[in-house]
C-alpha cells in the first residue's frame, strides 16, 4: 500500500512536471512568433468576463459596439447585465413553455443578445450595479448565483404536474436581480433621459441588418437551419453554405471594414495566452468538419470578435480576434487563429448582411 501511494504520487508529480514544462514551452514558443497587421478595424476595449458563461454576451455587444463606431464613429459602453437579466428570464420562459424539454444554460449565442435588445432595448454598462458588486466581488462571478437560478428554473415545472407553479417569473426574476441587479426602466445618458427601448433605438443600429451563417453537410446548402446545439436554445436558423464560401465572405466583410462576430470550437488546439492554430500537415476540409461536429470532438463553446487579418513570420494568415477574458495573455486579450483553425472550429459567422455578396443577399 506505501508503495502503491509512492508511485501514484510520484506519477502526479510527473504529469503536473509535464503540464507545467508544455505550457511553459508555449508560452516559449508564442513570445518568438511576431505579426504584421494586414488590416485592423476599430474596436472598443477588451472586457472581462470573468467567473461567468456569458462569451456570448460580452462579444456580441463588443460586436454591436464596433458596429457603431462604423457607422456613427461614436464609442459606447453597453451593459452586459442588462442582457444577462432578460436574457435569462426569456430562458427560463422558453423552459416553461417547452414543458421542462429545454437547455437552462449560462451559454448564449449572438442571436441572444440581438433578440434581447429587439424585445427589451438596452442601457450604458453604468446605468446597472457593476457585475458583481451586488455579491462583493469585482467582476461577474456566477458560481453562486446560476447553480440558484438552474434549481429555482427547473422547479417551476413539476413532474406530471399540468401546469407550471403559479408566479413563477417573480421566483426567477428576485434571483436574477440579487446577483445582477435590476434593469433601469429610464437613465440619464451624457444629459438626456432614456428608456432602454428608446437608447437602443438612438444607436443607429438596423436590427433587421444581422445574420448567421454555417456551414455542414448534414443539411443542404444554400437553405436556413437551426444550428443543433445546447446554447442555441432561441432556435434561430443560420444560412448554410459550403466552407470556402463561408471564410471568402469573412475576408471580403473584413477587407470592406465590417468586423464579424464568431462563434465556434476552443476546446483544441486553442492556447490560453493568444494563439489559436492546427497542427503541422493538418489540412481542414468540409469533410472533416462534418466528422468532428457528429462524433462531439468539435462543439460550439465560445463566441469571439474578429476586426482584423495578419500574418506571420512565413506570411501565413491569421485572424485578429478580440476576447472577453480581460487583457490576458501575451497579446493582451487579442487572440491570434490561423486561417486553417477558423475554417476547422467555425459553427457560425454573425455579420452585417451589407457586407455579403449579392448573391448571398
Amino acid at each position: 500500500m506505501k508503495y502503491s501511494f509512492i508511485l501514484l504520487f510520484m506519477l502526479i508529480a510527473t504529469t503536473v512536471s509535464a503540464q507545467e514544462n508544455l505550457q511553459k514551452g508555449a508560452k516559449a514558443s508564442e513570445a518568438k512568433k511576431s505579426f504584421q497587421t494586414v488590416k485592423e478595424l476599430p474596436i472598443t476595449s477588451v472586457k472581462n468576463q470573468y467567473r461567468s458563461g456569458t462569451c456570448w454576451d460580452y462579444a456580441t455587444l463588443g460586436y454591436f459596439e464596433s458596429e457603431i463606431l462604423r457607422k456613427t464613429g461614436k464609442t459606447y459602453d453597453l451593459c452586459e447585465m442588462f442582457v444577462v437579466n432578460k436574457d435569462y428570464m426569456d430562458c427560463a420562459t422558453h423552459y416553461v413553455r417547452m414543458h421542462g424539454f429545454s437547455q437552462i444554460s449560462e451559454g448564449g449565442s449572438c442571436d441572444d443578445v440581438l433578440e434581447v435588445i429587439r424585445q427589451h432595448g438596452i442601457c450604458p454598462e453604468d446605468a446597472m450595479p457593476a457585475p458583481g458588486s451586488l455579491t462583493g466581488d469585482s467582476l461577474a462571478n456566477f458560481k453562486v448565483f446560476f447553480p440558484e437560478l438552474e434549481k429555482t428554473i427547473s422547479g417551476i415545472v413539476r413532474k406530471d404536474a399540468k401546469e407550471p407553479l403559479p408566479h413563477w417569473q417573480d421566483s426567477v426574476q428576485t434571483v436574477i436581480e440579487k446577483y445582477v441587479g435590476r434593469c433601469p426602466e429610464s437613465f440619464v445618458y451624457e444629459g438626456k433621459t432614456y428608456t432602454p427601448k428608446s437608447f437602443a433605438e438612438s444607436l443607429g443600429l438596423d436590427l433587421d441588418d444581422y445574420v448567421s451563417l454555417t456551414s455542414y453537410t448534414h443539411h443542404p446548402f444554400n437553405q436556413w437551419f437551426v444550428i443543433e446545439a445546447p446554447y442555441k436554445w432561441r432556435l434561430k436558423p443560420s444560412y448554410n453554405i459550403p466552407i470556402e464560401q463561408l471564410m471568402d465572405i469573412l475576408d471580403k466583410a473584413l477587407d470592406a471594414g465590417y468586423t464579424v462576430a464568431w462563434g465556434g470550437d476552443v476546446s483544441g488546439d486553442f492556447t490560453r495566452t493568444g494563439l489559436a492554430m492546427l497542427p503541422e500537415g493538418v489540412t481542414p476540409t468540409q469533410e472533416m468538419r462534418q466528422e468532428q461536429w457528429n462524433d462531439w470532438r468539435f462543439t460550439y463553446d465560445h463566441v469571439m470578435l474578429i476586426y482584423g487579418k495578419a500574418i506571420d513570420e512565413q506570411g501565413k494568415p491569421y485572424y485578429m480576434v478580440k476576447n472577453s477574458w480581460g487583457e490576458y495573455g501575451l497579446y493582451k486579450g487579442i487572440w491570434y487563429m490561423s486561417r486553417d483553425y477558423m475554417t476547422l472550429n467555425t459553427t457560425y459567422l454573425f455579420l452585417n448582411r451589407h457586407a455579403l455578396p449579392n448573391a448571398i443577399k
